[in-house]
């Protein structure tokens, strides 16, 4: 790979633009854990049935999934800051039509709106700080800018649980609004614009047309299947709709120099084994969320704030871990750290299963505690190295590839989670999904976060050296 010039950026500019996007990071991750907290009263508000209140959650995601693809070259156009700034004005807009949606229906057309601005949130800011900072601090930046994203899944699940408790369900929605108003005006003032190399590459529409209809007809089917939500029919078609896109994205893509995901990044190892063990590891902790909550209050009999304050310990533990990464990967390298902490992180998802009713509070916050800790520095891992080894003229369809893939495989955890609920129940002949259920839900996923395991284990010993500063030395024989 020929030398390419590094940005020259001060330790301090560095913070303060990777703060301000967390902004973004900060409003997604609240917003999830919080809407988490509250699905049951959701679903009490619109007469749903608690399970199909997951459609709240993967309406978002796969709403992120189908514009995400679009959004480097929108980046690459109109310039980052301001594609960035428009983004949170979007999802803090989906925000407001979420707090006042009448039905179900309405909430999930507005949790597409609020889609369309994550979509460009999360991939542009995450470009904005990668084109902005040099690979020797590619780590830091990525430790600076999720350290206050995380304060999200902290607030979260408590606050929802206060609001939810005390208040309405519906305010949940309105604390994104002061949040965005902050994150637009440091965006203005703070944040300076940036494009890719030379002109923007033509807009591959065809491509994000394919892509974005196979996502979300694939999603939509595995949503639906065999929930009774739709009719069977409708979940085939979806489903066959989706893979027939994919084969033609295939055809279209094939041999056409800038395709809306460009998949020939996958020939980068670090890129690679990123995308595919990361994925896996990321559909475990995706069903988290959903899972976790559902589970304290319809079995454990907690109340939403008592729910809340059980799980935000995962997201404390995962903030104290920030500061530890770029040690740590220095020390040890990104083979030995995402190989060992992947096996410990999927341990500590299966021994959820093992939670009781009659558990000590504290014994169940020490366990999550510890399982955000490892869970956090494995995508640390996992985000930093992805970009390691990418030419920067190659950064945003990089991202945007990334990105793409992240969202989905957050969806699918959801709709993994879900599915074996209630396959679970099913096969079980239980009216609703028991304790038992929920059991076997949490060994599913965390046997997919095993899976990441060896594939982490294929990483050479010196990959991403030049982002960690770690160098593997050769055992030699004594003299």
């Amino acid at each position: 790979m020929e030398t390419e010039a590094e940005p020259v950026i001060t330790l301090g500019r560095m913070r303060l633009t990777a703060l301000i996007v967390a902004t973004a990071l900060f409003m997604q991750n609240l917003d999830s854990t919080v809407i988490a907290t509250a699905l049951p009263a959701m679903a009490r508000s619109f007469h749903a049935e608690p399970l199909h209140m997951s459609v709240a959650l993967t309406s978002y995601l796969i709403s992120l999934s189908v514009f995400i693809p679009a959004s480097g070259w929108v980046a690459d156009r109109f310039g980052t800051r301001q594609v960035f700034r428009v983004a949170i004005v979007i999802f803090t807009l989906g925000s407001v039509c979420c707090g006042l949606a009448p039905s179900l229906l309405a909430l999930v057309l507005a949790r597409i709106l609020q889609g369309l601005g994550g979509a460009m949130m999360l991939p542009v800011g995450r470009l904005l700080l990668l084109r902005s900072v040099s690979r020797a601090q590619m780590v830091a930046a990525m430790a600076w800018l999720t350290m206050p994203a995380l304060i999200g899944p902290i607030l979260g699940p408590p606050l929802g649980g206060f609001i939810v408790t005390y208040l309405s369900w519906r305010w949940v929605f309105d604390i994104n609004v002061p949040i965005g108003v902050i994150g637009v005006i440091a965006v203005s003032l703070f944040i300076e614009d940036t494009r890719g190399q030379g002109l923007p590459t033509r807009l591959d529409g065809w491509g994000l047309a394919l892509a974005g209809l196979a996502m979300a007809a694939i999603m939509a089917g595995l949503e639906t299947l065999g929930r009774g939500i739709v009719p069977l029919s409708w979940t085939l078609a979806c489903l066959a709709l989706g893979i027939a896109c994919v084969l033609a994205y295939a055809r279209h893509a094939r041999g056409r120099e800038h395709p809306a995901l460009d998949f020939s990044l996958l020939g980068i190892p670090t890129f690679a084994s990123s995308v595919i063990a990361g994925s896996l590891f990321r559909i475990a902790v995706g069903a988290m969320p959903f899972l976790l909550p559902l589970m304290l209050q319809l079995t454990f009999g907690k109340t939403p704030m008592q729910s809340g304050l059980i799980t935000f310990a995962s997201a404390a533990g995962a903030l104290l871990m920030k500061p530890v990464a770029p040690p740590l990967l220095r020390r040890f390298g990104f083979r030995n750290v995402l190989t060992l902490n992947g096996a410990l992180a999927a341990a500590f998802i299966a021994l959820c299963a093992s939670f009781r009713p009659g558990w000590p509070g504290l014994v169940l916050d020490g366990i999550l505690f510890i399982s955000g800790f490892f869970r956090s520095l494995q995508f640390t891992a996992f985000n930093a190295i992805a970009y390691g080894d990418v030419a920067r003229a190659r950064m945003s369809a990089a991202t945007t590839l990334y990105s793409t893939i992240q969202q989905l495989t957050l969806t699918l955890g959801i709709v993994i989670g879900a599915a074996t609920l209630e396959i679970a129940a099913h096969l079980q002949r239980h009216a609703s999904a028991t304790r038992a259920d929920y059991d076997i839900a949490f060994l599913v996923v965390a046997f997919l976060a095993f899976l990441s395991v060896p594939l982490s284990a294929r990483l050479s010993a010196d990959a991403g050296a030049a982002l960690s500063g770690h160098h593997h030395v050769a055992d030699h024989p004594s003299p």
